[in-house]
């Protein structure tokens, strides 16, 4: 049996997965409220595709739980949020989980820390802890690190197809952590050791920002000189080892806007690129904040009260709003003491979840002049005629309609 610690999202999709393809799990979150909602048949969060395999994992018999399990394997699945000052990881949440599973773990259990931490992080703080408690690793409990590699909007697709990289201290546990995981994964699984499978895990996501820093940085340079940097980019991009991103009003989610710092609080003297990087990603909400200033003055509109932000996710359909660039701009405007703009989002649709939202898209479209599309959900692509009249801001260059202005 395996007991998942941590049902967000990344434990949840985990434990539905490898339950649904014969193997016994047992998931555990101190969240009572959402440990019920699990038991009375609901999931926790939209994801497609979700629900069927909640629906098949329930069938093959997951329970959930507040309650650690004594058994001889456990996956751990829960934040690794940053200081944002030090930019170093904060692993009190994988450590307090750890200390909790060696209350019942019987000897030679093994701890799978699924959760994304900085290189060195197991070794600094969670292999001194074991050895508080007594433990001798190898003898007493066994640590391996596979860091997950999914993303909202294509999770259970991902979770399937995706190449995965397990990381231990012995070829064996290794292995015999992969056939657990074999049992869902069609990818190539790799065995290496704990320490290259936490780096290799923050390196993908830091390539993956520093691209989009030079896209965006680049729209910031063809809109000082006035260029159409969507058509540079498309010229570009024709060279056969040319691959530039597109720009965007910033970057969100619980990966690429935050894994790449813990390179910077680790190595603040060797990641000048990766720091300049997240600097010019942290920064572009403020940047279309300004963009949105300079079209309002040259359209005449002197009240931010009619202006509106359409999207408040991180990404195109998903309800993840973690480090959204909305969040992002309507924290700019709260620490200069500006009323927030209004804001939309399909997603959220019942109760509002930041403040100047509208839940219905027909009241948002009337009392707005200018919409900024910050998110480019199918919602919105199915119902561009509406925008008909309106100022539009694209962030994302999407929309069909005439005189449309972007970042």
């Amino acid at each position: 049996m395996i007991n998942v610690v941590g049902l967000g999202y990344i434990g949840l999709p985990t434990a539905l997965m490898m339950a649904s393809h014969g193997v016994e799990v047992v998931g555990t979150d101190y969240n009572k409220e959402l440990v019920a909602t699990l038991n009375a048949g609901r999931t926790t969060f939209k994801e497609d595709g979700l629900d069927e395999l909640f629906a098949a994992a329930v069938k093959a018999g997951i329970k959930f739980t507040t309650e650690y399990q004594k058994t001889d394997m456990y996956i751990v699945s829960v934040p690794t949020p940053y200081d944002k000052f030090s930019k170093k990881v904060d692993a009190c949440y994988v450590v307090a989980a750890v200390k909790e599973v060696m209350k019942v773990c019987p000897k030679g259990a093994t701890v799978v820390i699924e959760s994304t931490v900085s290189p060195g992080t197991i070794d600094k703080y969670v292999r001194p802890v074991i050895a508080a408690n007594g433990f001798k690793i190898g003898i007493d409990i066994n640590l391996v690190h596979a860091p997950e590699r999914i993303i909202p909007g294509n999770m259970v697709y991902e979770l399937l197809h995706n190449n995965r990289t397990i990381g231990a201290d012995s070829k064996e546990i290794g292995e015999k952590v992969k056939s657990y995981y074999a049992t869902f994964c069609q990818g190539e699984i790799v065995v290496t050791d704990i320490r290259t499978a936490e780096m290799t895990k923050v390196v993908e996501n830091t390539f993956r920002a520093v691209n989009i820093a030079f896209a965006n940085e680049l729209s910031r340079i063809c809109r000082h000189d006035n260029m159409d940097v969507y058509e540079i980019i498309r010229i570009c991009n024709m060279h056969p080892r040319v691959n530039i991103l597109q720009p965007g009003p910033g970057v969100g989610g619980h990966c690429i806007s935050v894994d790449p710092w813990f390179l910077v609080g680790d190595y603040p003297q060797l990641a000048k690129v990766i720091d300049e990087s997240m600097k010019t990603n942290d920064s572009q909400p403020g940047f279309v904040l300004e963009r949105i200033y300079e079209i309002m003055k040259e359209n005449w509109i002197t009240d931010n009260r009619r202006v509106g932000l359409y999207g408040i996710t991180y990404k195109e359909n998903v309800d993840d709003i973690r480090e959204s660039p909305t969040l992002q701009m309507l924290d700019i405007q709260e620490r200069h003491l500006a009323r927030p703009l209004k804001s939309f989002d399909p997603f959220f649709t019942s109760k509002a979840i930041v403040p100047n939202q509208i839940l219905d898209f027909d009241q948002f479209l009337s009392e707005v002049d200018m919409v900024v599309v910050m998110v480019k959900h199918d919602h919105i692509k199915q119902n561009w005629g509406k925008l008909s009249g309106k100022v539009v801001l694209d962030c994302h260059n999407i929309c069909p309609l005439e005189g449309v202005y972007h970042i």
